[in-house]
């Protein structure tokens, strides 16, 4: 939640500008997609979906109100869910 300014800025640059399409193809393992659809930050529609879509072994879970922020807000729901799947 800290850091310098010219980072965030480099880092928002870099995943706005970069296109992951041939990148996320590849990868053949489990992925557990998580994302709130209440991001203000990354537009669910844009990522979530089209992400989970694109993986070849994805699970998409979805947070209804939840935000950007959710590792933090919801750690006790995303925490669960990730042990969960982490366990399956």
């Amino acid at each position: 939640m800290m850091g310098d300014a010219k980072a965030h800025y480099d880092g928002i640059v870099a995943f706005s500008q970069t296109d992951f399409t041939e990148d996320l193809k590849k990868i053949s393992v489990q992925v557990l997609v998580m994302h709130g659809d209440d991001d203000q930050i990354v537009p669910y529609a844009d990522s979530a979906p089209r992400s989970a879509k694109l993986l070849k072994n994805a699970t998409l879970q979805t947070y209804p109100g939840f935000p950007h922020g959710m590792p933090t807000t919801q750690a006790e729901t995303i925490n669960a869910d990730l042990l969960a799947f982490l366990s399956a």
